[in-house]
């Protein structure tokens, strides 16, 4: 597993302690509350560019269907981004791949998975806004609350995380800026994830 070491514009809070300093209480396997992460939908395209928009179109109806308070917009675009990436850099890319995009909804805000047909180099955030190219994994760090990645022998899970919009900010922030996320969402059942 790998995460980049600045993932996030915000900490990632190990939600036991901050669930029992607000007074409720954790239940078994990562319950909040009687809350879980929640499949809202998924979609698999062909590896072709001119399928960006289907991605992008799901990705819109799902939010507005059942999250209508997450940023819409910003889970759009990062999701292009995102699929753009894989169709370009992995082996989805090539002839017969694929890309699978994930929504899950969580108790405060929405998970984002791209999974792709793998490659060999990791994802690589390049910080110079003016490059040629390589904006994708920019524009995922700076406008995501979280994001981060998974390799595995099958393919590359990229995710990022977006909270509703009426999240108050010191929920998500209370490890300090520089805290290194606890664990990767993904590498914990999505029964047992809970934010």
């Amino acid at each position: 597993m790998a995460t980049p070491e600045s993932n996030s514009r915000r900490s990632w809070p190990d939600p036991r302690r901050s669930e029992e300093r607000m007074g409720r209480r954790v239940g078994p396997r990562g319950r909040v509350g009687g809350a879980r992460a929640t499949v809202l939908g998924s979609l698999t395209i062909p590896g072709h560019p001119e399928q960006v928009s289907a991605a992008r179109t799901f990705v819109a109806r799902t939010l507005s269907a059942h999250r209508p308070g997450t940023d819409a917009d910003t889970a759009t675009l990062l999701t292009s981004e995102i699929v753009t990436n894989a169709i370009v850099h992995t082996k989805s890319g090539v002839e017969g791949g694929t890309v699978t995009i994930v929504v899950i909804g969580i108790p405060r805000g929405v998970l984002v998975e791209i999974i792709d047909g793998g490659a060999a180099g990791t994802p690589v955030v390049k910080g110079d806004l003016y490059a040629a190219d390589g904006h994708g994994l920019f524009l995922v760090q700076n406008l995501a609350a979280q994001w981060g990645y998974l390799r595995e022998p099958a393919g590359t899970t990229v995710w990022f995380h977006l909270p509703v919009a009426d999240e108050p900010q010191e929920t998500l922030n209370q490890a300090g800026p520089r805290a290194v996320p606890q664990a990767i969402p993904h590498a914990i059942p999505l029964a047992e994830w809970a934010v």
